[in-house]
């Protein structure tokens, strides 16, 4: 919750106003493009950390530095077979670990 003008304001309900209800097509988009710039933020983020330019990384996994700049910019979602050689390529792993307190199943 958030306050505006000294009003609580119900944040589950914002969203769906502005981004429609869970379930509904306009959600799903929204949900994906927000995957899409999070897992953007997230490679861009590593790749600097490991001091790579986006050639560098893109020669490391046989792509082109626009692919690699394509991901970053959140216009292209790399298939999960390139998440992991990215990764790879950045000297990182993934690790799954269960959300404790938190019973979510996505439909």
């Amino acid at each position: 919750m958030r306050t505006n003008d000294h009003m609580i304001t119900n944040l589950s309900e914002q969203f769906e106003l502005e981004f429609g209800k869970h379930g509904t097509p306009q959600r799903a988009k929204f949900d994906e493009e927000a995957y899409a710039f999070y897992t953007s933020l997230v490679l861009k983020d590593a790749r600097k950390d490991a001091h790579l330019t986006q050639a560098e990384l893109a020669k490391r996994i046989g792509a082109d530095k626009s692919y690699i700049s394509r991901i970053e910019n959140g216009s292209v979602v790399p298939s999960v077979a390139t998440f992991y050689r990215l990764v790879g390529a950045m000297g990182l792993s993934v690790e799954l670990n269960p959300r404790i307190g938190v019973n979510t199943i996505c439909k």
